[in-house]
């Protein structure tokens, strides 16, 4: 069957988009590895063998040999005093010492614990249950409690919980009188108490400083600021996205000739009514092309033809790809003979359930179905690494134990890397990092800059 005009010009507007992401040949752009940088050296070292199982063969020694060389090299960046890895040297640091690790678990609950805190105290002693208690000792007591909270002065708390309990008049207040025990007996106190006195240590300030040359904490005024300005441009990003996606649905129609085929939504969300697992896929769709489907004369029904996600960085498409299979798998549960409501920023579309079926994660037909989307300029210096796959391997057991010799000045034997190499090879959980440059080059196949897309849609 011949396809119609707009099909072959929707076909040939993928095929002549720009591609500036595109990765170059790894032999083309890296012919002497030997003067790479050791991450770099370390994803061509992974991906050749990656190929070399794939062909049922044993990786060569000497390629062994050069990851472990490239690995070591990369631990001793990261661990250089001025120019390294401060996250990377914060995990070194709790590695080698107890109250830092003992800290750094503590510290990981501790806004759950300050909530649980501060609620319990505000069901006995928030400013308007005081009010309905007589002026006098208890009242006091209560409005100490709420400052304490409040303050996160955890010290004090224990003290005027018991104060509390040890009045006479807590008897007839059954309910503050359990709310006060509950308080006392729980971890919650404790454990905020223990962080407050492990935060006075030399190695904990060491550790807390590492994380803050690092990046802002976590729920610190500047983080929250960091994450609206990254949500604004991914917005941003979505709207120049958009622009292009119905500067092409326009052309199509044109090449059409009849009652405009094509239409383009935005936020489309899949259904619940679709069978399959949803857990860990994509449900949320930020640009999506339709076409009418034939057959459907009273209610329109679509079909897909094309999905453009936006993405403010390289990494971030590079981290969603996994979910974004997993939603094409989800969809592709869709029963042929079935109408799906999905809900769009433009109203409840419906689609073809025959037309979800077809969609498949092969890379020939995710080439024709899916595009990334991105404004971020293409870096003038490749990373072949992927900050995922760089991390999973600085935090592996005999990584931290050869940056903790090396920061206790102790002889580091660069051989004792080799079982990374082993479970690089062999593990199950270690597939992601194997396979990291494959999802790599998938994804920037995929990526194109808004105004390339803009320019070929028009």
């Amino acid at each position: 069957m011949s396809l119609s005009p707009s099909s072959l010009l929707l076909d040939e507007t993928l095929r002549v988009v720009g591609r500036r992401y595109r990765l170059p040949a790894l032999a083309t752009a890296f012919p002497d590895v030997s003067k790479a940088s050791p991450s770099t050296a370390l994803a061509i070292a992974i991906e050749k063998a990656r190929v070399s199982l794939a062909r049922g063969d044993v990786p060569e020694t000497a390629l062994k040999n050069f990851f472990i060389e490239s690995l070591a090299q990369m631990i001793h960046d990261a661990m250089r005093s001025e120019y390294g890895d401060p996250a990377f040297q914060a995990m070194v640091l709790r590695h080698g010492a107890a109250q830092v690790r003992e800290y750094a678990l503590l510290l990981a609950h501790a806004d759950q614990e300050r909530r649980e805190i501060l609620a319990a105290v505000n069901a006995i002693a928030h400013p308007a249950k005081q009010q309905r208690i007589p002026l006098g000792q208890q009242r006091e007591a209560l409005a100490q409690l709420h400052a304490s909270a409040s303050s996160a002065y955890w010290a004090e708390l224990p003290a005027i919980a018991q104060r509390l309990l040890a009045m006479p008049q807590i008897a007839d207040h059954a309910s503050l009188e359990r709310g006060l025990t509950r308080l006392l007996d729980g971890p919650a106190l404790g454990h905020l108490q223990r962080l407050d006195v492990l935060a006075s240590d030399d190695l904990v300030r060491r550790y807390q400083s590492l994380w803050d040359r690092n990046g802002p904490r976590s729920g610190s005024a500047t983080a929250v600021a960091q994450g609206s300005a990254s949500q604004q441009r991914g917005a941003a990003v979505e709207a120049l996205a958009t622009q292009a996606l119905e500067a092409l649905a326009e052309r199509l129609n044109k090449a059409e000739g009849a009652v405009a085929p094509y239409r383009v939504v935005t936020s489309m969300r899949v259904p619940a009514s679709i069978p399959g697992n949803s857990e860990r896929a994509k449900t949320e769709w930020d640009v999506v092309l339709l076409r009418k489907a034939k057959g459907f004369n009273e209610t329109p029904v679509w079909d897909i033809c094309l999905f453009v996600e936006a993405k403010a960085s390289v990494d971030a498409a590079t981290t969603d790809l996994p979910r974004l299979l997993r939603g094409l798998r989800l969809l592709a549960h869709a029963e042929d003979g079935v109408v799906y409501s999905f809900k769009t920023q433009q109203g409840i579309v419906s689609l073809r359930g025959a037309s979800l079926r077809a969609l498949t994660t092969d890379e020939a037909d995710l080439a024709k179905m899916v595009l990334y989307c991105c404004d971020a300029p293409a870096e003038e210096a490749l990373r072949l690494l992927s900050a995922a796959s760089r991390m999973q391997l600085l935090s592996a057991q005999a990584c931290l134990e050869f940056a903790s010799a090396l920061a206790e000045r102790q002889a580091a034997d660069a051989q004792s890397l080799e079982p990374v190499w082993q479970q690089l090879l062999e593990a199950p959980q270690w597939g992601a990092v194997l396979n990291q440059y494959q999802m790599l080059h998938k994804v920037r196949e995929l990526m194109v800059h808004a105004d390339d897309l803009l320019l070929a849609a028009r």
